[in-house]
């Protein structure tokens, strides 16, 4: 992923959380804060909660792959994704089909624009 398309000066990551909306389900929590941008931008968050750095470096790889594949179904807004306890638990699948259902409820998604691949 491009350093462009990321957030991570803690001054963003403070604004998102201030001004933006939040939207969350079990498994995941997205805060979005809408700005006229060329592309969309991603912060993550995972806590120390999740394990250790070797779990929590590949909570944010996966979601960072998921959020490429989906790249062409995604608004242009800085966003943020808290993952919460029980996601290093889960699949690649599952955890690409909780990511998507919590974009939809953020309404940063939109499923007909995507271009999915099979991996």
């Amino acid at each position: 992923m491009k350093k462009s398309y990321r957030v991570k000066s803690e001054k963003d990551f403070q604004a998102i959380f201030s001004k933006g909306k939040s939207c969350a389900n079990r498994k995941f929590v997205v805060y979005r804060l809408e700005k006229e941008q060329p592309h969309y931008r991603l912060g993550l968050s995972v806590s120390k909660k999740l394990g250790n750095a070797v779990t929590r470096n590949l909570i944010k790889r996966r979601l960072r792959h998921i959020v490429m594949e989906l790249d062409s179904g995604l608004r242009h807004q800085d966003f943020v994704i808290i993952a919460r306890k029980g996601v290093e638990e889960l699949s690649y699948q599952d955890m690409k089909s909780n990511l998507i259902h919590v974009l939809k409820i953020a309404e940063l998604f939109e499923e007909g624009q995507s271009s999915e691949k099979e991996i």
